[in-house]
This record gives structure tokens, C-alpha cells and sequence, in this order.
């Protein structure tokens, strides 16, 4: 049963991530083609370490709904081949610089955002 939740939510995460990297593709006219690829992996690492922090290790949800949404949902929704296919054509290209700021800025700001969100998701929830 947990195969067919992390299915159900790896093919929502999917759709998801391929609408922001054609949508971010007509934002910004195909000038940064990876742009989308970027904001769906920064989002992700934010929303699973939030995820993780917040709901996994607090056992606040099933087992098998845990895994479709960390595994599932936010483990498609970002993607590291796709980084690195994207990486290789900036490489093809001889375009080194920005495929060097695309390096740092995808793992140094997935720290941040795995980070950030950990840290949200510690946070008490204070209501009045």
C-alpha cells in the first residue's frame, strides 16, 4: 500500500515541477532554461526539511502518508538528474560561469532552504 501512496505523490510532485519549469521557461523567454529546475529544487529542499522537522519526526502522521509526501511528492518534485543534465549543457555551451553559479547557487541555497525550513518547522506554533 505505501508503493501506491508514494506513487500518488511522486506523479502530483512531478506535474508540479514540470508547471513551474515551463511556466518560469515563459517568464523568462528561455534566458535561463534552468531557472525552473532551480526554484522546484530551492522549494523542495525548504519544504522537506520543514517536513521533516515539523511532521516526520514528531509522528504526527502514517507511516505511509509520511513517505508520500517525502518521498512521493517532494523527492519528484525536485531532481537532481535534471540538474545535472542541465549543468552539462551550460558545459557544452562553454557557458563555465554560469554553470558554476548554477553549481553554487543549487547546493549552497539547498542547504539553506533544507535549513530554513528545519528551522520553521521547529518553531511553536502560538495561538491566541
Amino acid at each position: 500500500m505505501r508503493l501506491l501512496f508514494i506513487g500518488l505523490g511522486g506523479s502530483i510532485g512531478s506535474v508540479l515541477r514540470y508547471s513551474i519549469y515551463y511556466n518560469m521557461l515563459a517568464i523568462n523567454g528561455g534566458w535561463l532554461p534552468f531557472l525552473g529546475t532551480l526554484l522546484a529544487n530551492l522549494l523542495g529542499a525548504f519544504a522537506l526539511g520543514w517536513f521533516t522537522s515539523r511532521l516526520l519526526l514528531s509522528k504526527k502522521l502514517p507511516e505511509d502518508l509520511a513517505a508520500a509526501i517525502g518521498t512521493g511528492l517532494i523527492g519528484s518534485f525536485t531532481t537532481f538528474s535534471t540538474l545535472s543534465v542541465e549543468l552539462s549543457s551550460l558545459l557544452q555551451e562553454g557557458q563555465y560561469l554560469l554553470a558554476i553559479c548554477y553549481v553554487f547557487i543549487s547546493m549552497i541555497g539547498g542547504l539553506v532552504c533544507a535549513f530554513g525550513g528545519f528551522r520553521v518547522g521547529q518553531r511553536r506554533v502560538v495561538v491566541q
